[in-house]
């Protein structure tokens, strides 16, 4: 214990010294088997296939997803991913690297601006906290925009609030890398990444009646480059395409907010649930960091929490009102959480009262209890089935408990040790009563539960999320030549595979795509599949069993079967 406090104690520690020993500790947390696991579908496979279209048609202009225009998301994570694709290659690590490096980066800008803004200790716990949520790091080993977006939005705001404090040397600098970032934001995910910093800003000046700082954010030469780094591309990509700025601005925008047409529509209370799994085990200390902050707004640091409150409350709240909604959206929340939990814990260290936290760690430690019987019974649950449903536990209608488990027995113990292990953690700081106990053996359980834990669900995921097996048996089939089908698109695809794929039934995504042009060789029915498979040509196909099930009476001649994986199966009409 006494290195932990020599260590967290000092409030003041050079800060290169406090970055690198976090880059070693979460670059492995963070890395660590990061190109194990094949892409797992759809969200992998569709932002490494556009960038390899990228390089190899070296049009880095228009983005297109099986060889078609996809306008869904500006480039900057495209761009970025095909760089590591350059630098580690066409595989799951480069693929990954992007959004991993930005999940990184986004732990250490917390803890500089956790120092900056509050101390020393305040910034270590606050990385601390970011790096061992374990929903943040998953979300991290994952190749998403979503990550990306949160490192730029979250530098840009972090750098106007450094500014905006009175005794900041370097406002210029900060100033114009807010303008910066926010273009950066832009240019991942489109016009959010003006709406979040213009809308906290303006809530932010209008609550602490800071209108003058208006005056000193050098608008005129940070509007300049705003402009400069993101018009450029906007009017290249519009040019060349007429039809983009009406889908982009309109659809992917206007619609997806305000209306269900991507089918994404959750309850508005959605993310309340999802936030407290993700950010765990910090979730619940951060319910009460965000009300302690609140108490405070009128206290010394009262300024800078506001912006904290006001930048986690603006970002929950517009997705929550939003009709589309997914579980990455909810990103760059965490990072204020963090600082406001991180500077919470430094503040009750200093006094010899509020040791622990009694309501909040009975509610973990009852959840992690819960989470470890789950994950023991969990690999069961096929078996049991029959059990459920004849106790009348459950309707007839039993599909959820007859789907292939993620976790096998053996992942689940694995598993249900992991969080024995953060309990054990809780209940040690409660008999010690000691707060800096407390938030290391969460610290500790948290990172073995992301390092470990983690590879052990990514394992499962990867049997019925990933069709890497399948889509190299597909490129070893189609080497000397033939067609490559796929009974709806199937992202990875034509990944693995360099090839471009012939899409049967539902077009998803790609249905703008698929009317630019005369694309009905690349879009076909059922009927025009059948043709296609009687004609001389290898044809090599991916589809769901329950389908091969539906179309093998019309198959001539008879399917020879290529390989299986999870409920996905690899044919082709050649029987060698």
């Amino acid at each position: 214990m006494k290195y932990l406090y020599a260590y967290f104690s000092p409030r003041r520690y050079p800060a290169l010294r406090d970055l690198l020993i976090l880059l070693i500790l979460f670059g492995g947390a963070f890395f660590l088997f990061l190109g194990h696991a094949g892409l797992i579908e759809p969200d992998e496979g569709r932002y490494s296939e556009i960038p390899r279209e990228m390089l190899e048609k070296s049009d880095f202009v228009t983005p297109t997803l099986n060889y078609i225009d996809y306008f869904e998301k500006p480039p900057l994570h495209y761009w970025l991913n095909a760089i590591s694709f350059k630098l580690f290659g066409m595989n799951e690590f480069a693929s990954r690297f992007t959004g991993t490096l930005a999940g990184l980066l986004t732990v250490l800008l917390v803890y500089h601006t956790g120092r900056k803004l509050f101390g020393r200790r305040e910034g270590l716990f606050s990385a601390f906290i970011l790096g061992t949520s374990t929903g943040f790091l998953a979300q991290s080993r994952i190749n998403l925009t979503d990550m990306t977006l949160t490192f730029c939005l979250s530098a840009a705001l972090c750098c106007f609030i450094i500014a905006a404090n009175d005794h900041e040397r370097h406002k210029g600098r900060y100033y114009y890398s807010f303008f910066l970032f926010s273009a950066l934001a832009v240019l991942t995910k489109g016009l959010i990444g003006l709406v979040f910093p213009v809308g906290i800003i303006i809530i932010y000046l209008a609550k602490t009646h800071r209108w003058y700082l208006l005056k000193e954010m050098r608008l005129p030469g940070g509007i300049g480059l705003f402009l400069a780094v993101t018009v450029p591309w906007f009017v290249l990509v519009s040019l060349r395409n007429p039809e983009f700025p009406r889908f982009f601005f309109i659809h992917e925008h206007i619609e997806r907010f305000l209306t269900k047409v991507h089918g994404r529509y959750q309850p508005f209370w959605f993310f309340i649930p999802i936030l407290l799994l993700t950010m765990l085990p910090w979730s619940f200390y951060a319910v009460r960091a965000v009300a302690r902050a609140w108490g405070e707004r009128r206290h010394q640091d009262g300024e800078r929490l506001i912006f904290l409150l006001i930048w986690a409350a603006f970002i929950f709240l517009f997705f929550s009102v939003s009709h589309s909604k997914l579980i990455p959206y909810i990103l760059p929340v965490f990072p204020p959480l963090a600082i406001l939990t991180g500077k919470m814990f430094s503040d009750l260290m200093d006094r010899e009262q509020q040791k622990t936290f009694g309501p909040e760690s009975a509610i973990l430690g009852t959840l992690l209890v819960a989470m470890t019987v789950l994950a023991v019974v969990y690999p069961h649950v096929r078996d049991l089935a029959p059990v459920l449903t004849g106790s009348g536990l459950v309707q007839s209608d039993i599909s959820l408990f007859t789907k292939q488990p993620i976790l096998s027995p053996t992942r689940g113990v694995v598993a249900a040790c992991l969080s024995l292990g953060l309990g054990v953690s809780i209940w040690l700081a409660g008999r010690k009563k000691d707060l800096l106990i407390l938030f290391a053996g969460l610290c500790i359980s948290s990172y073995f539960l992301e390092t470990i834990g983690l590879q052990v669900f990514m394992e499962g995921i990867e049997l019925n999320k990933s069709s890497r097996e399948l889509a190299l048996l597909a490129q070893q089939a189609t080497s000397q030549g033939g067609c490559l089908v796929s009974f709806g698109y199937e992202q990875s695809l034509p990944f693995y595979t360099r090839k471009r794929v012939v899409v049967v039934g539902d077009r998803g995504e790609l249905d703008f795509g698929s009317k630019q042009g005369d694309q009905r060789a690349w879009f076909v029915d059922e009927t025009g599949f059948i043709r296609l498979w009687q004609k001389k040509q290898p044809v090599v196909v991916l589809l769901k069993r329950t389908d091969f099930e539906r179309i093998a009476p019309q198959l001539v001649p008879n399917a020879s079967i290529l390989g299986y994986k999870g409920k996905k199966m690899l044919i082709c009409n050649r029987t060698n």
